[in-house]
């Protein structure tokens, strides 16, 4: 039977399932009804100093996309908007009613030491189990040089860090930003800051949409829209590539990382947990769904796991990133052919419209019997996969591998002008 208990950088909880800081998080009340639905920990929504910041009404937008709602949602809410005094207590007494679930705390405060330690005091006299330090934020917080303003910065984000270790004993998580051009520099600064493990990715900064009666950015407050921060699952694929960057840089090697970013499904956590996360964050999805989710969570990736013969967690966690490489280190020997199954084909074309306009020219319409099918050029098909993806009916067309002749990087091509020299030393010298 799968174990699905974590140990995060000290931080203990029966599943990798946490609510990531965001409206989900930010009250007792919301905290209560996730644990009591069987989340395994969550990361209280990020506090600041008094007096608190003031939230706009109008504060979510989405992308819908082929009839899916929340495809992605974009959010101009700050920080928490609720005295820190009454989040205190509240964090205490949730700890205190349900001790065997993990509670991370997010903070936010100016970018003073005695702000950090002062706060940090605080939060540790509630029985918090850590604290996520949010770097991330791109709106709103960002111009008051907070959020997102700190983590594309690596002096302050290993300095904050720094501050925060020498002021707490809790396990200390650095929330980096993905609004940046290279994410192994914030996370290397974290860890040269003494940072416990890192969460990723916050908010992309983004602008959702335009409302083109007002001529204004969505969402809108009395006519006038700000730029926000984009979640949901567009932005998995922006997530996991940059959960792998960190996971598979061997400066960064073994500091735990926090999953973040469309996490929808049992799927979605088993792809982030195999490019290096030891646990997962979820906002989105609970908000679009509820906490119930939780089930079809931990049922699912239970049962993947059952299957694969993995026991932990742990068994899980990386297990992709070594085939995680560079561009110039893949076979261009190696090809791969579509097939299309004639039985399942309905006939659309869709394959065929597509090679022909954007592709190869690869896939020909013939008629016989008095239907439409569609056949293959083998000479001419490049194996792109794009045929596969477009192709409405799962399975009707299979990408097949064919046997590569040789084993050929970019890094030997004959037609790289930079390609490695061979090595004469250890080849035979003709005679």
């Amino acid at each position: 039977m799968t174990d699905l208990r974590i140990d995060f950088a000290g931080i203990r909880a029966p599943n990798p399932f946490f609510l990531a800081s965001a409206p989900p998080t930010d009250k007792a009340y919301n905290v209560e009804r996730a644990f009591r639905a069987g989340w395994g920990g969550v990361v209280w929504k990020t506090l600041g100093e008094d007096p608190p910041v003031v939230n706009a009404s109008s504060r979510y937008g989405a992308v819908a996309f082929q009839g899916q709602r929340m495809a992605g949602l974009n959010n101009i809410e700050l920080i928490t908007d609720r005295p820190l005094e009454v989040n205190l207590r509240e964090i205490a007494t949730v700890k205190r009613n349900w001790p065997d679930r993990a509670m991370i705390v997010s903070l936010m405060v100016p970018c003073e030491e005695q702000a950090w330690a002062e706060i940090l005091q605080r939060v540790e006299a509630t029985g918090a189990d850590g604290v996520e330090l949010n770097f991330g934020c791109p709106h709103g917080m960002s111009e008051r040089g907070m959020g997102s303003a700190v983590g594309q910065v690596p002096e302050y984000v290993a300095m904050v860090t720094r501050w925060c270790k020498q002021h707490t004993r809790m396990p200390v998580i650095v929330k980096l930003t993905p609004n940046i051009t290279d994410i192994l520099i914030p996370a290397r600064a974290a860890r040269d800051g003494g940072a416990d493990a890192v969460s990723l990715i916050n908010t992309v900064q983004s602008i959702v949409g335009v409302d083109l009666d007002a001529m204004a950015p969505l969402p809108m407050v009395e006519g006038l829209g700000t730029h926000g921060g984009y979640c949901g699952p567009a932005v998995k694929p922006i997530a996991l590539r940059m959960v792998a960057d960190i996971a598979r840089d061997a400066a960064m090697a073994s500091l735990p990382i926090s999953g973040i970013g469309g996490i929808a499904t049992w799927r979605d956590a088993a792809e982030f947990l195999a490019l290096g996360a030891g646990m997962v964050q979820v906002c989105t999805a609970a908000m679009h769904y509820g906490f119930r989710i939780v089930d079809d969570l931990i049922d699912g990736l239970s049962n993947w796991m059952d299957q694969k013969h993995y026991a932990r967690i742990a068994d899980v966690t990386g297990r992709a990133v070594r085939n995680y490489v560079n561009w110039h280190d893949l076979n261009l020997a190696w090809r791969t052919i579509a097939r299309i199954d004639p039985a399942s084909c309905i006939g659309c074309g869709l394959c065929h419209i597509a090679c022909e306009d954007t592709a190869h020219q690869a896939i020909v319409a013939e008629t016989a019997a008095g239907r439409r099918t569609y056949r293959v050029i083998d000479a001419e098909c490049v194996g792109c996969n794009l045929c596969h993806h477009i192709c409405p009916v799962s399975g009707c067309i299979t990408m097949m591998p064919q046997p590569a002749p040789t084993r050929l990087t970019w890094q030997d091509h004959p037609n790289n002008p930079l390609r490695r020299a061979p090595d004469y030393a250890t080849s035979e010298v003709p005679s």
